[in-house]
């Protein structure tokens, strides 16, 4: 009888369009105990990676509607989840562009279904430490402070160093009210050139980013009159 795991189920995303493939890494990745999701176009991937719950991709790099490498570029600027690469392909230049595009691994076809479960297993076990100390999770919020980086609902806020600044501030006692003079001096004090106006200024394009990210940015920042700016991180 196997042992019972108290490990977290992770997910794999799998975007392969040739059927008996995909299947047979389907059942493999789902014996390991795995949960896996398959998707037949490139199209597909950063969408459904950006709906949340992916711990990494299976990506074949000839898919019909877009390459793989293509698919890497554009998930590259939205997640660092892990990609590892399946191609027919076996140049050393592919491997090299997969690489240097952002893969965490290559495997050529044919492949042993088993060094692909291998290979899911070893990438998974490097990057979840990594992961874990990089990322705190802070209600819909990620928050990566040593590199000024904020996610919403798995959207990368383009922020400019003032904006991180705020939400930074903000995130850091989530409810509590902050004044524009706290906020002045927490994120402005090596200017020389800003008033109480530049807060309102940097609260409003976040605001505008929070919205294109999909939130309520007027719920999640919040403006109490005569005192400041409050962050409802579960809103």
């Amino acid at each position: 009888m196997a042992a019972t795991s108290t490990a977290p189920a992770v997910t794999i995303l799998v975007a392969e369009d040739e059927t008996a493939i995909a299947e047979t890494v389907l059942y493999a990745l789902r014996a390991e105990g795995h949960a896996a999701e398959h998707v037949l176009t490139g199209g597909a991937v950063v969408p459904r990676v950006q709906a949340g719950g992916i711990d990494l991709v299976v990506l074949d790099v000839g898919l019909p509607d877009m390459t793989g490498f293509d698919v890497c570029r554009a998930l590259r600027a939205v997640s660092e989840v892990p990609v590892i690469f399946l191609t027919a392909r076996d140049g050393e230049i592919d491997r090299v562009v997969g690489l240097e595009l952002g893969a965490d691994d290559y495997m050529v076809k044919p492949f042993s279904p088993r060094e692909l479960v291998a290979r899911v297993r070893a990438r998974l076990r490097r990057a979840a430490p990594a992961a874990q100390a990089r990322w705190q999770r802070i209600g819909g919020f990620e928050i990566d402070r040593e590199g000024h980086r904020v996610r919403y609902a798995t959207h990368l806020l383009d922020l400019t160093r003032y904006e991180y600044g705020v939400l930074e501030a903000l995130l850091a006692r989530p409810g509590a009210v902050l004044t524009r003079t706290q906020l002045m001096d927490r994120v402005w004090a090596d200017a020389l050139d800003s008033s109480d106006r530049t807060v309102d200024t940097h609260i409003k394009t976040l605001r505008a980013k929070l919205r294109a990210a999909g939130a309520d940015a007027d719920a999640l920042i919040r403006t109490h009159r005569g005192l400041g700016y409050s962050l409802e991180a579960t809103g």
